[in-house]
C-alpha cells in the first residue's frame, strides 16, 4: 500500500480511509433497500420480500452496489456493500423457494410463513448494517 493513502483502524482492523462521499452513497443504498421493504410492508398487492427483491428501489441499489464495489475495496464500506448484496440475493433465493413450495408441495401457509420470516430477516439485516455504518464500523 502506498504511503499517501490514509488509513483507518476500526476494532483492531486496518482499512483504507473511506471518502465521505462513499459513506453517503452507502447510506443512500441502505435507504433504497429500506424503502423497498416499507413499500412491501404497506402494500396489499405484494409481499414485503417481493417488493424488496423486485421493487425498483432495491434493483437500483443492487446495480449501484455492483457497479461501485471495486471503488470501496479495502475500506470498511466493502463489508457493507457485501452485506447488502448478500441480503438481496438470499431474499431472492427464499422467494424462489417459496414459489416452488407453493406450486409443488405445501402451498399457501408455508409460502406466507417463509415470505414473512424472510421479510423480517431482511429488515433485521438492513437495520443492523445501517446502524453499523452510522457508527463508522464494518458490518459483520
Amino acid at each position: 500500500m502506498s504511503d499517501d493513502k490514509m488509513l483507518d483502524v476500526i476494532d483492531g482492523e486496518t482499512f483504507t480511509a473511506a471518502a465521505p462521499g462513499w459513506v453517503q452513497l452507502t447510506h443512500i443504498l441502505y435507504l433504497l433497500h429500506a424503502v423497498g421493504l416499507v413499500i412491501g410492508a404497506w402494500s396489499q398487492a405484494v409481499t414485503m420480500i417481493g417488493a424488496f427483491v423486485f421493487g425498483w428501489t432495491s434493483i437500483i441499489a443492487i446495480i449501484i452496489n455492483y457497479v461501485k464495489r471495486d471503488e470501496v475495496k479495502g475500506t470498511f464500506l466493502a463489508s457493507h456493500f457485501q452485506w447488502q448484496a448478500d441480503t438481496f440475493w438470499r431474499c431472492l433465493i427464499a422467494m424462489l423457494i417459496g414459489l416452488v413450495l407453493y406450486f409443488v408441495l405445501v402451498g399457501f401457509l408455508v409460502n406466507w410463513l417463509l415470505f414473512g420470516l424472510t421479510g423480517l430477516w431482511a429488515v433485521y439485516r438492513i437495520v443492523k448494517g445501517w446502524l453499523a455504518l452510522q457508527a463508522g464500523r464494518p458490518v459483520a
